[in-house]
């Protein structure tokens, strides 16, 4: 090969120099917000509690053990307050969560530019703020109880519902649509015959899905008053009797594992 055509010759590299200055420089742009985030977290924490922990840990475990068995008789009640707190709210937010999911799915919403806008609002309002943070608000204004939690696990479930639901109405198959407008049919029949079908598998999906998450959400709303066992938990906790928070911890995953198991066979059964 001459040597002029051997200069001309590029050379593969997998970054240009300006590139690999560019990766560089993010990389110590990473650590130095490492190293300053750090700074702030040491600045603010005690060390000597934290050393300390894997022994208070160890000292709390052995208070824990064993479960207090006869405090079971008070937690029924509690259980159930649970179940229901977590059922009624879904069956809440299912209700309103569905004509929001129409009005916010493009092909459904009767106005693009002013009802779907709103329809998301409602959905991101929902999503963003926790279902503690709606039981906090909610036991102030109609104090403390089960109502309080159900309407928050409620108001907490509609942005969720209502986002999957929407995106599974935006996914349908047109051309079903299409032949069900061939036929002369009325604005509701098209949605009764054409849309509805297609989404209740992803409606009962969604459902079931959220009753799960809703059944863990609230068991730890009575630690802000709103019913549930998650108040006999705090009562316990305020009181040291580790005895009978090592049961609740029990009953809480004893109650999630078999809402687990129910979640998964109706999925299983309706999809």
């Amino acid at each position: 090969m001459p040597v002029k055509q051997q200069a001309d010759t590029k050379i593969w590299k997998r970054r240009t120099t300006k590139a690999q200055f560019a990766v560089w420089f993010g990389w110590l742009l990473g650590v130095a917000i490492f190293v300053y985030c750090w700074r702030l977290i040491s600045d603010k924490t005690i060390w000597f509690f934290v050393t300390d922990a894997p022994k208070q840990a160890a000292d709390m475990a052995e208070r824990m053990v064993p479960p207090k068995w006869s405090y079971m008789e008070v937690l029924w009640a509690p259980v159930w307050d649970t179940i229901n707190i977590a059922t009624l709210g879904t069956m809440i937010a299912i209700v309103i969560a569905v004509p929001v999911a129409f009005c916010a799915a493009r092909n459904t919403t009767p106005s693009v530019h002013f009802v779907r806008p709103v329809a998301l609002f409602i959905i991101v309002s929902s999503r963003s703020i926790n279902s503690l943070i709606w039981a906090l608000m909610l036991v102030t204004l109609i104090g403390p109880g089960v109502l309080a939690g159900v309407i928050a696990i409620g108001l907490r479930s509609i942005g969720f519902c209502a986002k999957l639901l929407y995106e599974a109405i935006e996914e349908i198959d047109h051309s079903q649509v299409e032949a069900v407008i061939a036929t002369g049919a009325a604005r509701s029949q098209q949605l009764s015959f054409g849309i509805v079908p297609q989404i209740m598998p992803a409606f009962a999906g969604i459902s079931v899905f959220r009753w799960d998450i809703n059944i863990r959400e609230s068991t730890v709303l009575g630690l802000v008053g709103a019913g549930g066992i998650g108040l006999q938990l705090d009562s316990s906790i305020s009181t040291l009797a580790w005895t009978q928070v090592s049961l609740i911890l029990l009953v809480i995953l004893a109650t999630v594992i078999v809402s687990e198991w129910v979640s998964a066979k109706i999925r299983h059964a309706i999809i």
